[in-house]
């Protein structure tokens, strides 16, 4: 933990983190007007009475700024967790059972890499609807498959340690060796795995908002915000700035806090946001 803190970078994603997570806990209690409210003050410009102005339909873009970190931490964070602990679980069965199985957990990952991330999550989504549990599985599920091929490797490795083979000659089940023996040695590099799971899958919900393919209207999402404002970039360039540099900041905060757990723990944050 020390050596965490030593790294002004690493420091810093982390701040910038807390703030965003401190700011979406307090928006109901922050944010002035709910986040769908109609004002009848369509485009008003940035004010004492609101912050950030309001949009083309006459919403506090202020209060939606706030209520859209919600949005998009809870998918991007439930997408990474999917995304960990499946990957892990997959990946270090992989690595016990060899064989098919493995053979079978490699073709997944290679089909993943033949189609394009957003392609997929987009189809997935098209075939079973816009709602938020819907695109936390979607993109989940597609972040799994990167997740598989990282503890794949290390799992191979472990299964070559001594206390591996120790509790397989004791007559272990498979199950236990791997919830037992493996998973609690890979903590560390599941740890960075969810940082850069969580970043990439914010990247991509907020992509698929701006597309349309993401959270449906009125709920506030950054991507959504930024596309509803496009029209208006030369007008009112405020209402796409501030939803593009929230993302941005959270991002940059993830990833800088990923690189330093990576840096901390001997880990390779590289190695891990290369594998998908």
């Amino acid at each position: 933990m020390k050596a965490l803190f030593r790294n002004p970078a690493c420091l810093i994603g982390v701040l910038l983190v807390v703030l965003h997570l401190v700011v979406a806990i307090g928006a109901p209690w922050v944010a002035p007007y709910a986040p769908t409210s109609l004002l009848d003050a369509p485009l008003e410009p940035p004010s004492a009475t609101y912050w950030l102005g309001t949009d083309d339909l006459g919403r506090d873009a202020f209060s939606r700024l706030l209520w859209g970190g919600r949005v998009a931490m809870l998918v991007a964070f439930a997408a990474g967790i999917i995304a960990v602990v499946g990957g892990a679980v997959l990946g270090l069965s992989a690595a016990f059972m060899r064989g098919a199985f493995d053979d079978c957990m490699l073709r997944l990952v290679e089909m993943k890499l033949a189609v394009p991330t957003i392609l997929f999550v987009a189809i997935f989504v098209t075939g079973f609807g816009q709602s938020i549990p819907i695109l936390i599985l979607a993109i989940g599920i597609i972040q799994m498959m990167g997740v598989i091929r990282t503890t794949r490797a290390a799992g191979i490795v472990l299964m070559e340690q001594g206390y591996v083979r120790a509790a397989q000659l004791n007559g272990e089940s498979g199950p236990k060796i791997i919830l037992r023996e493996l998973l609690p040695n890979v903590a560390d590099l599941m740890a960075v795995e969810f940082a850069l799971r969580a970043s990439s899958a914010l990247l991509l919900v907020s992509a698929l908002s701006f597309l349309g393919l993401g959270i449906s209207p009125p709920t506030p999402d950054w991507g959504l915000m930024v596309e509803d404002a496009m029209a208006l970039l030369d007008s009112e360039p405020h209402l796409v700035l501030a939803p593009a540099l929230a993302i941005s900041t959270l991002v940059l905060g993830i990833n800088l806090a990923a690189e330093g757990l990576a840096e901390a723990m001997g880990l390779d944050a590289a190695r891990g946001g290369a594998s998908g």
